[in-house]
């Protein structure tokens, strides 16, 4: 099998590098290089920042987020094995870092790509165990929370291992300059896997996030309907959090997740070389969402997130009372009256 996969014929390709035949024009790369680029530098400044300020404030170390720092690291991973990389393979314009190099970044990308995933759907279900008490006294606490993060590494590490065994592999993608699972392949290795991979690794998160997600949704309608108090407003505030970063995951990933999907079932289909690169980046964007809106909505968080980013200085000081914002661990369900 040819390492670097064919592509589309089209007016705009040319050949670039050592005889590789790429599907853009010079400046489609310089493009996507700087938009990676920015990417880049805002995914490791704000997931650095996560990270940090969690660990130096005793007040948030929470189980919600010692699950969004964990988050922040998978981002952070995917940043510096899958983004990084790309800046500079597209400013050259063709994948320079060879064979070893595409297994290495197809392995971590998606190693680290998973682990984000389950860890959003880990996120959802704790909002679910908080606000909506579905076991009754059952709390999540942070054993559970420390056991959930551990089942997510380990989960991706069993699915994201058999592409280095024979089982799947990784290839080239895209416009020729980025790694990842090898969807394209017509191998019954490689089509087996990929069907296997995406239904654990992509339907299962998926199902328990529209599961936690819906159920998240009515127990918020009812609790608008009835008010609430101070800690009724501070959980509805984190839990619309978790729904908007479920949403920037899926918006990210869905169109990465239904490319490869569409491929795998229909080899014979004709796509525009746009059409295949675009989901890849939008899955690389990823990262950058997640802090954004964690600092945006979190306000105590922000409270800390804000001063550390400013070098001390904090331009927006918030007049809200810290115990109002409070990440609180009391069931709603108790603030709901029946019907």
């Amino acid at each position: 099998m040819d390492f670097f996969p064919e592509f589309l014929n089209d007016s705009s390709t040319h050949y670039d590098g050592p005889g590789l035949k790429v599907p853009l024009p010079r400046a489609g790369f310089i493009t996507l290089s700087l938009l990676m680029a920015v990417f880049s530098i805002t995914s490791v400044v704000l997931n650095a920042t996560v990270i940090v300020v969690t660990l130096r404030h005793k007040q948030l170390r929470q189980p919600l987020n010692f699950a969004l720092v964990n988050l922040a690291v998978a981002d952070l991973g995917t940043t510096l094995t899958g983004s990084v990389p790309s800046v500079v393979t597209n400013a050259v314009g063709y994948y320079i870092m060879g064979r070893i190099g595409c297994v290495l970044e197809g392995f971590c990308v998606a190693f680290f790509g998973i682990s984000a995933l389950c860890t959003v759907a880990l996120i959802a279900v704790e909002r679910l165990f908080v606000v909506c008490r579905p076991l009754g006294s059952i709390t999540f606490q942070c054993r559970h929370a420390a056991g959930g993060l551990l089942s997510c590494w380990l989960w991706s590490l069993i699915w994201n291992t058999p592409p280095l065994l024979g089982w799947g592999s990784y290839q080239l993608e895209g416009a020729g300059t980025s790694c990842g699972p090898h969807w394209q392949s017509r191998e019954l290795r490689d089509v087996s896997y990929i069907i296997c991979y995406f239904s654990v690794c992509f339907a299962v998160p998926f199902a328990i996030i529209l599961v936690s997600y819906s159920w998240l949704l009515y127990t918020l309608r009812q609790v608008a309907k009835v008010g609430g108090g101070a800690a009724a407003r501070a959980e509805a505030r984190v839990a619309w959090m978790v729904v908007m970063m479920v949403l920037a995951f899926l918006v990210s990933w869905l169109p990465y997740a239904a490319l490869a999907l569409t491929v795998v079932s229909k080899p014979e289909v004709q796509l525009a070389v746009l059409v295949k690169v675009l989901p890849i980046y939008m899955a690389k964007s990823s990262t950058v969402y997640n802090p954004l809106i964690y600092i945006y909505m979190n306000k105590q968080f922000q409270r800390y997130a804000i001063p550390f980013l400013m070098c001390g200085k904090d331009p927006w000081p918030s007049e809200d009372d810290v115990s109002e914002v409070q990440t609180v661990v009391s069931p709603l369900n108790n603030k709901i009256s029946p019907d």
